[in-house]
């Protein structure tokens, strides 16, 4: 099974299958107004571009040649509404979900001019794909993942505001607590922090308001990434966020040539409170640093400080930065991810945010880090090698980890030491993967591979078990004691690790009751497209969030 993401058209080389060698004739009814082109090409970048392009299939197929292929109102049925046509028996609807098992969001919310202005975008690309490629390995990962038949309980706990009318409704994507004093916050993505207090959320942070150039659109984890609070918040009244702006708002400070396209900017902003202890915001907020990327996609995704750090060790107070590729590489431009430390891109950074001695003078580079000190080398990055490493997490024997959402067909958990390389974009998990070429294929690993210099996966699991990975957090007590929780962001999947295993770690997956009842994920929110994501407060009490619902939920048992 092949990965997608929310806001995209599903459009696969299965709709090539019928007639390749002969163009479809519904084709005529797409206009070739240079209006309605430029319209469509608009639409096509704020929805589709980040998972599909005409030159190679990326997260999403390869779209050249779609518009000669098939016909043009099935197209508009399937953008429309894709489950509908699935649920009527549509063969070639069933044999898309057959092979990327996720359903696509409805775009149902696109005017019937708005789909014409697409399709005449779209029509403008009437190459087929080329299917002569080497074709890589059918199953990478044949072995199954097992159910433990274990089930925990779900208890409601609370329904964040819609900050939009469709789903997600609530794009929640990070729970946690204040280090020291226990209050525990969750992110919107559209642009609020808020606090949970009492089983209901309150606006803490209106980031939104405070940086109107915030943009959340077309989703993808754009908007507001990330948060973590300083150790010392409640003395220094510091934190930091991550969040998206439109490309060539301001001077980036890390920047690539011109020639290359600019869609987001990330920036990281530290803020300072007034008042720690006041549940409203007010204060101030600098600029760290701001970063350009190709796409909407794989930015700073995570921020957060290492919770077993205590004064006086090398690691106190030093923010890690999780940041992707930027969609450079899948866009043809795998160079800037390619780069051996050179570039801060698909990284780990670690910076001291009290320090100046960076360019710009804005924050500290460690002395302590790997690269610091080398003039051919980005100092700020701690390790290196990653799609989109989306969680960075420790266990209580300080051990560092971070998950990596992967391409086409490979999730991962890896252990994180600092200088290492992990293998992006040259390779996805212990595999090979064509990053100047065709990046839909993978292959086994050269007789040589040792002499790429990288460290593979401690966990790895292929597109037949889950899509995107996303973790995670060690259970306190319960049936799963001492495992690590983690799962799939689209379907809801549920799996846990033994991650005191140091290879051939055992993978299993789990289940959950509502109200006495076994369910999954997708049918407790009722909708295909769950937008799984876990919390955990200081206490240790895990939680399980449903974007596509704007619902949090306490998963009993594990305090």
């Amino acid at each position: 099974m092949k990965r997608l993401a929310p806001y995209l058209l599903i459009l696969s080389p299965l709709f090539f299958s019928c007639s390749l060698s002969k163009k479809n004739e519904s084709s005529v009814d797409i206009s070739t107004d240079q209006e309605q082109i430029q319209s469509g090409k608009n639409l096509f970048e704020q929805n589709c571009s980040a998972c599909h392009s005409f030159t190679q299939t990326t997260i999403g197929p390869n779209l050249s040649g779609l518009t000669i292929s098939v016909e043009s109102e099935w197209i508009r049925n399937f953008i429309k509404n894709p489950q509908a046509l699935i649920d009527r028996g549509d063969e070639r609807a069933k044999d898309l979900y057959a092979k990327f098992k996720v359903y696509m969001p409805a775009f149902g919310h696109l005017k019937d001019p708005e789909i014409e202005d697409l399709l005449s975008y779209m029509h403008t690309f009437q190459t087929l794909p080329d299917t002569t490629q080497p074709k890589g390995l059918e199953d990478p990962i044949p072995a199954k993942i097992q159910d433990s038949g274990i089930r925990l309980e779900l208890e409601f706990l609370t329904q964040v505001p819609a900050s939009d009318s469709v789903s997600p409704l609530a794009k929640i994507t990070k729970l946690e607590s204040e280090p020291i004093s226990g209050r525990t916050f969750v992110n919107d993505q559209h642009g609020t922090l808020y606090e949970l207090k009492g089983g209901k959320v309150q606006v803490y942070l209106p980031l939104k308001t405070l940086r109107p150039k915030l943009v959340s659109k077309p989703g993808l984890a754009t908007g507001f990434g990330s948060y973590a609070f300083h150790p010392e918040f409640v003395e220094n009244g510091k934190l930091y966020t991550s969040h998206t702006e439109p490309g060539d708002t301001a001077k980036a400070d890390f920047a690539y040539a011109d020639s290359i396209p600019v869609k987001m900017q990330w920036v990281l902003t530290e803020w300072e409170t007034d008042n720690p202890q006041a549940h409203e915001f007010k204060g101030t907020g600098k600029e760290l640093m701001r970063i350009d990327v190709v796409t909407q996609i794989h930015g700073v995704q995570e921020l957060t400080f290492n919770p077993n750090s205590k004064k006086g060790d090398s690691d106190y107070g030093l923010l890690y930065i999780g940041i992707g590729d930027g969609g450079s590489a899948e866009s043809g431009y795998s160079f800037i991810s390619d780069h051996y430390g050179t570039k801060i891109w698909s990284s780990i950074l670690r910076i001291d945010p009290s320090g100046t001695n960076s360019k710009n003078g804005k924050y500290g580079i460690p002395s302590s880090n790997p690269l610091a000190g080398n003039p051919s080398k980005a100092g700020e990055v701690y390790a290196y090698g990653f799609r989109n490493p989306n969680r960075i997490f420790w266990d209580e024997k300080g051990r560092m980890f971070a998950t990596e959402i992967g391409h086409k067909n490979v999730e991962e958990l890896n252990v994180i030491e600092a200088g290492n390389f992990y293998g992006w974009p040259q390779r996805e998990g212990t595999f090979v993967i064509n990053a100047y070429g065709n990046m839909d294929e993978i292959y086994a690993l050269p007789k040589n591979d040792a002499e790429l210099g990288s460290v593979y996966p401690l966990i790895q699991l292929d597109h037949d078990e889950l899509s995107a990975i996303i973790g995670g957090y060690f259970v306190k007590n319960g049936p799963l004691k001492g495992k690590w929780l983690f799962g799939d962001v689209p379907s809801g999947r549920l799996f846990y690790a033994d991650l005191e295993e140091e290879e051939n770690v055992k993978v299993e997956t789990w289940g959950i009751s509502f109200e006495g009842k076994e369910m999954t994920l997708q049918e407790l929110c009722g909708k295909p497209r769950v937008d799984l994501k876990f919390g955990q407060d200081k206490s240790g009490q895990i939680y399980l969030m449903t974007k596509a619902d704007g619902k949090i939920y306490k998963i009993k048992g594990t305090l």
